[in-house]
């Protein structure tokens, strides 16, 4: 669970949009570069990616 933050000036990503985005989670937990991940709102899948970079 977290926040997504978008890029500046973009409000909305439609279907096969590409968009880089940061991402802060409320609790931590592993992951590394190159891990595949899921986006979940009520239950249904909104989106997914690859995480590109971990920022401290």
């Amino acid at each position: 669970t977290g926040a997504v933050t978008l890029p500046e000036g973009t409000e909305m990503v439609m279907p096969g949009d590409n968009v880089q985005m940061t991402v802060q989670l409320i609790a931590p937990i592993a992951m590394e570069q190159g891990l595949r991940f899921a986006i979940r709102e009520g239950g249904r899948t909104v989106g997914a990616g690859v995480v590109a970079k971990i920022l401290v």
